[in-house]
């Protein structure tokens, strides 16, 4: 099995980018290495945007961002055939790109966010009849505002079930919140690369081989078993409207494998798959309404249903 070196050696360089955000940090690692793409919450200032951008700037790749807004339309994201003199070319769209920021993701008409689907599900795009495959590795990480709901549109379930992972971003602890200021008083500003204390960038190729490394990580059929558990379990709790899909399992599976890999290991435990259970399931199961209306979320849902499932030994 590859080393996990190179990836461990980014995760320091984050995070002495990104202050007191180990945790979210780590699940960007993940999705990244298990080939998926992740929802990121958090409200506005939590380094949201500039965890993204440190990750594309150590990994040396091309970096895209679009700004959702209500009058977005597919055409921006994916390109247009535009007529010129010699006929119709093709003009591509920011979603050509190696990780794009898709900010604001509720903040464009579903038309628009729908433009992303065959994108991340299939890495292609159709434009007129004719697909054009996108680059390796294309990841899309879309943020979202979890207190500022005018002005946006909900996403299609359809859509955030093809997200691996649901990164919630809290507020740093104090002392990483007065590192911050410390920071930008020595010269760190976040709108410029140049300052970001990172070492050299790892190399496509190495990240090609982590993600080959990551699927060459075992899980033994009981810890299968478990996860299949877990994501059956949803579907007759009480608490929620809506379970976990099928492809919730394959998720969890495939994120559980790459967390095992960062801990430098070729094999999966339960706490792997449990830890990972929250990013990888919350945005996937809808609350009842009496559940909501008590105030709990789905994180305490799932903690509760994993409490009375029995993990393998």
């Amino acid at each position: 099995m590859t080393p996990p070196d190179a990836a461990l050696r980014l995760l320091g360089d984050l995070d002495n980018v990104v202050l007191g955000q180990q945790a979210v940090l780590r699940q960007l690692m993940i999705t990244l290495l298990a080939r998926g793409h992740a929802l990121v919450e958090g409200v506005p200032g939590t380094a949201k945007t500039l965890a993204v951008r440190a990750l594309a700037r150590g990994l040396g790749l091309d970096f895209g961002r679009v700004q959702f807004t209500p009058d977005l339309m597919p055409t921006d994201l994916v390109g247009v055939n535009i007529l010129a003199d010699t006929g119709f070319t093709y003009r591509a769209g920011p979603v050509f790109a190696d990780l794009l920021l898709a900010d604001e993701i509720n903040r464009a008409p579903p038309k628009t966010q729908a433009a992303l689907l065959e994108a991340m599900e299939e890495r292609q795009v159709t434009v007129d009849g004719k697909t054009r495959p996108l680059p390796l590795p294309f990841t899309v990480f879309a943020t979202q505002n979890p207190v500022e709901y005018e002005g946006t549109y909900p996403l299609p379930e359809a859509q955030v079930d093809r997200f691996l992972m649901k990164i919630v971003v809290d507020y740093p602890p104090e002392e990483a919140e007065r590192e911050i200021l410390d920071r930008h008083e020595g010269g760190f500003r976040a709108d410029d690369e140049v300052t970001y204390p990172m070492g050299d960038p790892t190399t496509r190729e190495e990240l090609l081989e982590m993600r080959a490394a990551v699927n060459g990580v075992h899980m033994d059929e009981r810890v299968r078993r478990y996860v299949t558990d877990i994501v059956r379990a949803t579907r007759d709790d009480a608490a929620f409207v809506l379970g976990a899909s099928p492809r919730a399992g394959v998720a969890l599976f495939q994120a559980a494998r790459a967390e095992a890999y960062l801990s430098g290991r070729d094999f999966v435990t339960p706490d792997d798959v449990k830890s990972l259970s929250f990013p990888v399931l919350r945005h996937r199961v809808v609350l009842t309404a009496e559940a909501e209306v008590e105030g709990r979320s789905s994180d305490d849902e799932l903690q509760s249903l994993l409490e009375t499932l029995e993990a393998p030994r």
